[in-house]
C-alpha cells in the first residue's frame, strides 16, 4: 500500500493481564479488529499515544494536520470499508475540533469512534487547562456518548461503544476519558458487546405490512422507488436490483443512495432533490405509490412537505423508528434492515414491466438532456464546464473510480454525472454539508479501498478549509487524485445570489493563491487546465499516476447548476434554466 503498511489484527486478547488504562484502550482497539487510527495527539490524551508508540507494529496512526481532518478521514475510511472509523485527540481544544465530523457522521449515519483525552478526575469542573465539557457539548451530534473516569470501566465501555457505533442504523460515538484513568492499572478482560439493554437495533419487519406493501406495488400503475444510503449501510445492493427488475418500477436516487445500484442501470432513473434530475423530481407527484427504500425524506428531497406525493400512497422502508412519519406521513411501514426486508418482500411481488409510466422518465429526461445536460457535457462556450470534467473522470477511470466531494456547485454536479458500477462509490456530506470534508474524507477513503482509484472534486471554497492535510497525503505518500474546480467564487452561494438577490455578489468573490505552488510546496505533481484542448490528456495523465496528484482546473466563474428546485418550492416546481 501506498499510504502505509497495514498491520495485521489478529489480536490476542489479553488474559488477567494487569495493564495501564492506556494499554488497555489499544487491547480494545485491537480487539474490535482496528488497525487505523486518525488523530493528533496533546497532553490529556498522551498516555494513550505513549502506549500506541509501542504497538506500532499492530495499529497504524495517521497523524492528520487538525483534528476535524481526523474525523473526516475516519468517515472516508468507513464510508468505503464498512468498518468503523477512528479518531483520537485530546482535551479542550482538540476534543472540540472535532465537533463538526461527529455532527457530519451523525446526521449521514457513519459508524465512528472518537476517543478524547481529558483532565484528571479530581480537575473536572474546575476549569482546568484545556478543560472542556466534551460530553454536554457532543451530545447532540453522537449516536452515544460516555467519559471515563476509572481504568476499570474502559473494556466494558469500549465494547459497547463500538457495538452502538455499528448497529441497526450507524452513528458516531464518543468516549472521553481522564487521564487519571489512563494512568491508573486494571485486571484487563475483554468481552466483545453483542447488546444493550432497552436498545435494539435492528427491529424484525412484521408480517401483515409485507403483505399490505406487496398489495399496494403489485396494484399499481405508477409505482416509483426512492433509494438512499441505508440499502449500502445495510448490504442491500443486490436484493435492491432484484427487487426492481423484478417489479419493474423505475427507481431514483438520493444523493447519498448514489452508487448503491449502477448508474447505468435502464431502471435507474437518475437523482431526486434540489438539483437532482427533473424527471424523478416532477414525477414524485405523480406517482400512485411510492416506495422509500433506506431514505429519511430529507427537506433536500422533498422540497415543501405540504405538496410532496400527496396523490401517492407511500411505503417506506426503515431501520431507525424515529425516521417513520417524521416529515412524511406513510401508508406502511417496514421497519427493519433494507437487506432482510427486501428478502422478504420480493417472493411476494409479481413480475411487471410499466412501460407506459418508464416512457415518460425518459420524455423528461429528453427535455433536461436538450436545455441543460447537453450544455453541461459537450458545451459549445468557450469556458470549461464542470460537467465535463467530470465527464472526462468517468472516461478515464472507467467508471471505476471512488469519488470524494465536497459541498457545493461541483457536488451537485459531481453527483448528476458521475458514474459508478460499483457500490460506496460516492463519498460526500449530505446532511450536514460541510465544507472541507472532501480532502481529509479522501485520504480516508484511499486507506480503506486501496486497491480503488480515488478522486476528490472540490471547490476553491471547500479546499481551502482543509488544505493543510496535503502534508497527511505527503507523509503517508497517499495516492490521492485532487480535482480542484476554480471558478474564484463560494458558486452555490453566488449562485443563489445571482437568482434571489439580485447578483448582489456580498462576501462569495474570492481571491485565490497560486494552488499548483501550493501543492508542489507539499512535492505532489501538479498541473493547471484552462483550455478545453488539454483537458483530456491531462485528466488521463492524472489518473494513470501512482502517487497522488493536483490537479486545478479553471471553470466558467458564473456558471449555474441546473436542474434546481427553489428553496421551500415543490419538486414541481423544479427550474430547468
Amino acid at each position: 500500500m501506498d499510504t502505509m503498511t497495514k498491520k495485521k489484527t489478529t489480536h490476542k486478547n489479553p488474559k488477567k493481564l494487569r495493564v495501564s488504562g492506556a494499554e488497555a484502550i489499544i487491547h480494545c482497539l485491537l480487539a474490535e479488529g482496528v488497525d487505523l487510527i486518525y488523530g493528533y495527539p496533546g497532553g490529556a490524551i498522551m498516555p494513550v499515544y505513549d502506549e500506541l508508540y509501542k504497538f506500532q507494529d499492530k495499529l497504524t496512526h495517521i497523524l492528520t494536520r487538525h483534528e476535524q481532518g481526523a474525523t473526516h478521514a475516519a468517515q472516508g475510511y468507513a464510508r468505503v470499508s464498512g468498518k468503523v472509523g477512528v479518531a483520537m485527540a485530546t482535551s479542550g481544544p482538540g476534543a472540540t475540533n472535532l465537533v463538526t465530523g461527529l455532527a457530519d457522521a451523525q446526521i449521514d449515519s457513519t459508524p465512528m469512534v472518537c476517543i478524547t483525552g481529558q483532565v484528571p478526575r479530581h480537575l473536572l469542573g474546575s476549569d482546568a487547562f484545556q478543560e472542556t465539557d466534551i460530553i454536554g457539548i457532543s451530545t447532540p451530534v453522537t449516536k452515544w456518548n460516555y467519559q471515563i473516569t476509572t481504568a476499570e470501566e474502559i473494556p466494558g465501555i469500549m465494547a459497547k461503544a463500538f457495538f452502538i457505533a455499528k448497529s441497526g442504523r450507524p452513528g458516531p460515538v464518543l468516549i472521553d476519558i481522564t487521564k487519571n484513568a489512563q494512568f491508573d492499572e486494571l485486571d484487563f478482560h475483554y468481552e466483545a458487546c453483542t447488546g444493550v439493554r432497552s436498545y435494539q437495533p435492528t427491529p424484525v419487519v412484521k408480517a401483515e405490512a409485507l403483505e399490505m406493501a406487496a398489495d399496494l406495488i403489485n396494484n399499481a400503475k405508477k409505482p416509483y422507488i426512492v433509494f438512499g444510503q441505508g440499502v449500502i449501510l445495510g448490504e442491500a445492493e443486490k436484493e435492491l436490483k432484484a427487487f426492481v427488475e423484478k417489479s419493474g418500477i423505475p427507481a431514483a436516487w438520493t444523493i447519498l443512495g448514489l452508487s448503491a445500484m449502477n448508474t447505468d442501470h435502464p431502471l435507474n432513473v437518475g437523482m431526486v432533490g434540489m438539483h437532482g434530475n427533473y424527471g424523478p423530481n416532477v414525477l414524485t407527484n405523480e406517482c400512485d405509490v411510492l416506495i422509500a427504500i433506506g431514505m429519511r425524506f430529507d427537506d433536500r428531497v422533498t422540497g415543501n412537505l405540504e405538496s410532496y406525493a400527496k396523490q401517492a400512497k407511500i411505503i417506506h422502508m426503515e431501520i431507525d423508528p424515529a425516521e417513520i412519519n417524521k416529515n412524511v406521513q406513510v401508508d406502511v411501514a417496514l421497519l427493519g434492515n433494507a437487506k432482510e426486508t427486501l428478502k422478504k418482500l420480493l417472493p411476494k411481488i409479481k413480475k411487471n414491466s410499466h412501460e407506459t409510466w418508464h416512457n415518460e422518465f425518459k420524455l423528461k429526461y429528453e427535455e433536461e438532456f436538450k436545455t441543460v445536460i447537453e450544455n453541461d457535457l459537450h458545451p459549445k462556450k468557450e469556458g470549461l464546464t464542470m460537467g465535463e470534467v467530470v465527464e472526462e473522470i468517468n472516461k478515464a477511470s472507467k467508471n471505476k473510480a471512488v469519488i470524494v466531494t465536497d459541498v457545493g456547485q461541483h457536488q451537485m454536479v459531481a453527483c448528476r454525472y458521475a458514474k459508478f458500477d460499483q457500490s460506496k462509490s460516492n463519498i460526500t456530506s449530505g446532511g450536514l454539508g460541510t465544507m472541507g470534508f472532501a480532502l481529509p474524507a479522501a485520504i480516508g477513503a484511499k486507506m480503506g479501498a486501496e486497491e480503488r482509484e480515488v478522486v476528490a472534486i472540490i471547490g476553491d471554497g471547500g479546499y481551502q478549509m482543509t488544505i493543510q492535510e496535503l502534508a497527511t497525503i505527503y507523509q503517508n505518500k497517499t495516492a490521492v487524485k485532487i480535482v480542484v474546480l476554480n471558478n474564484d467564487h463560494l458558486g452555490m452561494v453566488r449562485q443563489w445570489q445571482e437568482l434571489f438577490f439580485e447578483s448582489r455578489y456580498a462576501s462569495t468573490v474570492m481571491t485565490n493563491p497560486d494552488f499548483v505552488k501550493i501543492a508542489e510546496g507539499y512535492h505532489i505533481k501538479a498541473q493547471r487546465v484552462s483550455e478545453r484542448k488539454n483537458l483530456k490528456a491531462a485528466v488521463e495523465e492524472m489518473i494513470a499516476a501512482k502517487e497522488p496528484y493536483f490537479l486545478e482546473v479553471k471553470v466558467e466563474k458564473e456558471d449555474n447548476v441546473f436542474p434546481m428546485i427553489p428553496s421551500g418550492a415543490s419538486v414541481s416546481d423544479i427550474r430547468l434554466k
